[in-house]
């Protein structure tokens, strides 16, 4: 049994999904599959369909190009997508894959018994991814989320806040007498200008003491 068997079972082109898986594996991460492939089947030459992939990751949409010698892909991841649907025309069906901003992309000539199975295989992720998304939320919660002590008594009530009176200025202990410089009377002023000359040896000690004791007899 082939490796590309499993994605023949509902009757793929053969020739389409041996050249897509080819080149789908060689773009796979560390831990991702490949689900299912569809493959276009256009009503007239069908000679060089568009393939849509679906792994546990993403989609990928796979369109040959230059005449078939190349292959083109493009991807987008589940947390980018909104939804995905398909609409069923008289022969075959619209796979649309709707992302979480830009337009929608439409894949058209997809047989019915393919898109089925790609809209169930595309739903079954898009679920488990959301679920991944939700454990990751309530993960996030428990460890935001503070403990509750249901036995912790009440916190006592604090009293409302009322400002300090503000303190009375402090009067001096010792006030300060005021000196008051009183005029030298006339006696003093000769006293002390006879002690000048005395002090610059302009007189002797007798004429000092006589004139000392001539000025103290006129008061």
């Amino acid at each position: 049994m082939t490796s590309i068997d499993r994605f023949l079972s509902d009757e793929q082109d053969p020739k389409a999904v041996e050249k897509v898986i080819g080149k789908l594996n060689d773009l796979l991460t560390t831990g991702e599959e490949l689900l299912y492939l569809a493959v276009q089947k256009k009503p007239a030459v069908n000679l060089m369909p568009d393939s849509i992939a679906i792994s546990n990751k993403r989609i990928f949409y796979c369109e040959p190009g230059n005449l078939g010698l190349t292959m083109n892909f493009k991807d987008i991841s589940w947390k980018n997508i909104k939804e995905v649907s398909f609409k069923e025309d008289f022969f075959t069906s619209k796979f649309i894959c709707v992302p979480q901003s830009g337009e929608n992309i439409v894949t058209e000539y997809i047989p019915k018994a393919q898109a089925r199975k790609l809209h169930q295989a595309a739903n079954q992720q898009l679920e488990e991814y959301k679920e991944i998304l939700r454990q990751q939320k309530l993960e996030e919660n428990r460890a935001t989320a503070s403990p509750i002590n249901l036995n912790a008594q009440p916190l006592a009530e604090i009293p409302a806040y009322e400002p300090a009176p503000e303190p009375e200025p402090v009067q001096p202990l010792i006030q300060l007498a005021e000196v008051v410089e009183e005029p030298e009377d006339e006696t003093t002023l000769k006293l002390r200008k006879l002690k000048t000359l005395y002090d610059k040896h302009l007189i002797t000690q007798e004429e000092y003491e006589a004139k000392k004791a001539d000025i103290l007899d006129s008061l």
